[in-house]
């Protein structure tokens, strides 16, 4: 892409506000006719043929040929160029990051999954995170003029329009985290919750993909539960970019301590680290399971193991596996009564059991949602798995680079 179209499109100001438009429109519906376009955006044919013609000047966007049509002359129908420019998607995890870059029309290029990083809130951490983002691009073979955005999605309390995170690596509240990455490596750079990348990649290239839903909820049942928010094809922020905190929905009068400072919040009788404590408790109490040895010898029990377990169909994974299915479909219930979505997306580690969770939760979202509502909804469990945050990541690059 034309460095002079990037710094109009940062400069503002008329066109540059109808050029901004005429690219989004390319990133959410793929390619279309002049005609179209000046329908959508309330423009005479002239003047978006003239921005067109800007914008192919600029190497943004190119001509894709004739659109056949029933009689009549064929119009010529215009789309994003791929090679205008690249967009890296960096999603966090606790123990280990994954990253990824697409191309202007959102195609995957490269990726590296699992690369070990220790998340914490530490100088230390921070810098290993910036060069490991430096390495990928570096190792990419594409010029790093070309990178457009870098999206990050970290765990906790993130609001992506003013940069600022509140959980990791808020060393200064007047420096936004997104400002401080970007003046370290170089290149322009977006934030958000790790939960609401999951969600756009599920939405733009997973389960969503290719069906006509604009109300879309996706529920992340990791270590911790969180919800990501589609409302009208767009993702949900909230006032301060806080909304889907679901996990923290006071529900329960178990007197157990959440990480967030208070007692009965949903998610610790409805997550990953829920299943574990239970897992543990039931097994010294002496119900058997396939990790029965393990934990008895003290040895360190990971998600990973349980859901392996679960997947071996061991009974008792699976009697606590749904048990939190029920409890959360009691949640999703009411979800939906407020929401009425299209599609509720059931995923995070949990997910990865199958359809023992789904399952669990559609049998119980009949009992508590009401009918005419519900039979509007449809729950699947996710399907990109590990994928959904990178993607996410690098969806969310492209499209915050415009927005």
């Amino acid at each position: 892409m034309d460095q002079e179209l990037l710094k109009e499109l940062a400069q503002g100001g008329k066109a540059a506000q109808i050029k901004r438009q005429i690219i989004s429109h390319f990133i959410e519906n793929g390619p279309a006719t002049i005609t179209e376009l000046a329908k959508v955006l309330s423009l005479s044919v002239p003047t978006v043929t003239k921005f067109i013609g800007d914008l192919i000047s600029s190497r943004c966007i190119k001509d894709y040929g004739k659109l056949e049509t029933h009689g009549g002359r064929y119009p010529l129908l215009y789309g994003l160029d791929p090679e205008a420019g690249y967009f890296v998607g960096v999603d966090v995890k606790h123990s280990y990051i994954n990253i990824g870059i697409i191309d202007f029309v959102g195609e995957m290029k490269k990726t590296y999954y699992d690369i070990p990083y220790q998340l914490n809130s530490t100088p230390e951490s921070l810098d290993e995170l910036c060069q490991t983002i430096l390495d990928f691009i570096g190792q990419s073979g594409l010029n790093k003029r070309d990178i457009l955005n870098v999206n990050i999605n970290l765990p906790g309390r993130i609001n992506p329009e003013t940069g600022f995170s509140y959980t990791f690596f808020n060393f200064t509240m007047d420096y936004p985290l997104a400002d401080q990455i970007s003046k370290r490596i170089g290149l322009s750079v977006s934030i958000d919750n790790d939960t609401r990348g999951m969600a756009y990649g599920e939405y733009t290239q997973g389960c969503a993909s290719g069906k006509d839903c604009q109300n879309v909820l996706y529920i992340n049942v990791s270590w911790g539960i969180g919800l990501g928010i589609i409302l009208g094809g767009k993702v949900y922020l909230g006032k301060s970019g806080f909304s889907g905190e679901f996990g923290h929905i006071s529900n329960y009068e178990n007197q157990i301590l959440c990480h967030c400072g208070k007692k009965g919040c949903l998610e610790t009788e409805v997550s990953g680290q829920a299943m574990h404590r239970m897992l543990l408790e039931r097994i010294r109490e002496g119900q058997s399971s396939i990790l029965s040895q393990r934990v008895l010898s003290r040895e360190p029990i990971t998600m990973n193991d349980i859901i392996q377990a679960a997947i071996q169909e061991d009974i008792l994974c699976l009697e606590i596996l749904s048990d939190i299915g029920t409890k959360l479909g009691k949640q999703i219930a009411s979800l939906i009564n407020i929401f009425n979505p299209e599609l509720v997306i059931i995923g995070g580690s949990l997910s990865l059991t199958g359809e023992y969770l789904t399952q669990a939760v559609q049998t119980v979202v009949r009992m508590y949602s009401l009918n005419l509502v519900n039979k509007d909804t449809e729950i699947v469990t996710a399907i990109l798995g590990e994928k959904a945050g990178v993607v996410g990541a690098c969806m969310l690059a492209r499209s915050r680079r415009f927005s």
